[in-house]
């Protein structure tokens, strides 16, 4: 038998039984903290033969405290938060659940271009104060859509699109633009998107600011930002800026600078409350996503326990 310990708020919390799964697997499942803090995962850690993490951070004083580990499983796409050169070099595998969430996520970018396009937030806000006036909206199929990154989610944003009726541009650096007209969307630049899109939805890695002050200058009138990737992809101060200034029409996020660290992000001002939405990271968090992130990352451990080749390794251990 072997120790799982899983560190996922989430993990098992959908239609799929994965406590019964690991059972039945001969495996015993141990639940730890989510916020990965080293003083209280340590004992766990030690006896631990496969780790299902969560957004914590995975250090390498972490892994020093992990004699037995064997296998990282990311729950969910991102590594960033896992030290990968630690665990390759102490032989441990780190595997990750690709394309788990990129369905409830590319639904989530509709729902906040619908939701922004058409006042649902400020309507909410205002009925219930007794407002009952009509402020008129847009309709997406009649509009631009400019995807910034056409990954799994960005494709499943544009087929979605599709059904709409709306003309969907697209932009990828790592994908060939004859591939990005096959996948139902017209290839363009970054200023091409930002000149001539009336929403831009964002959906490519971090680690870079793609919404700069100059091109919210380039900006069509009554354009409409999304983001449902990164909080740093976006400079927050010039977005609050364009809206004020009436540049920028709206801006919708699944994430913020900062989060849930005090919620001084300059786009929670109360003055351009009616330009923003914003939701609390839950984009992902469906039942269905839940259930295919703890299963795939269920499955790499088990695979990595068993001696075998993972579906999603992030890294190549001996």
């Amino acid at each position: 038998m072997a120790t799982i310990l899983v560190t996922s708020r989430s993990f098992s919390d959908g239609d799929v039984d994965l406590m019964r799964r690991s059972a039945e697997a001969g495996h015993e499942i141990v639940r730890g903290p989510s916020h990965h803090d080293l003083a209280a995962l340590a004992p766990l850690l030690e006896t631990a033969d496969a780790w299902v993490a969560g957004t914590g951070p995975v250090t390498a004083r972490h892994l020093d405290v992990s004699p037995r580990l064997k296998v990282i499983a990311r729950y969910g796409v991102g590594t960033e938060a896992v030290d990968v050169d630690a665990a390759t070099r102490r032989g441990i595998a780190v595997t990750n659940t690709p394309g788990a969430n990129s369905e409830a996520v590319a639904d989530h970018a509709i729902g906040l271009m619908l939701a922004s396009l058409r006042g649902i937030v400020d309507g909410d806000r205002r009925v219930r104060q007794g407002d009952w006036s009509v402020r008129r909206g847009r309709e997406l199929g009649a509009l631009r859509v400019g995807i910034l990154g056409f990954g799994r989610i960005g494709q499943g944003v544009a087929r979605r699109l599709g059904g709409f009726g709306s003309t969907v541009l697209a932009f990828d650096p790592y994908m060939p633009e004859a591939r990005i007209a096959e996948l139902g969307a017209t290839p363009a630049s970054v200023e091409e998107l930002f000149q001539g899109a009336d929403v831009i939805t964002l959906h490519a890695p971090g680690g870079q600011v793609l919404v700069t002050a100059d091109r919210l200058a380039w900006l069509r009138p009554g354009a409409l930002i999304v983001n449902t990737a990164r909080a740093d992809l976006v400079d927050e101060a010039a977005v609050a800026h364009a809206l004020r200034e009436g540049a920028l029409a709206g801006y919708a996020a699944d994430v913020l600078n900062g989060d849930t660290a005090g919620g001084d992000s300059p786009l929670l001002a109360a003055d351009i409350s009616g330009s923003v939405v914003v939701t609390p990271h839950l984009a992902a968090q469906t039942t269905q996503a839940v259930d295919n992130m703890g299963s795939m990352a269920l499955d790499n451990a088990f695979a990595v326990l068993a001696g075998e080749v993972p579906s999603h390794p992030v890294n190549a251990v001996r």
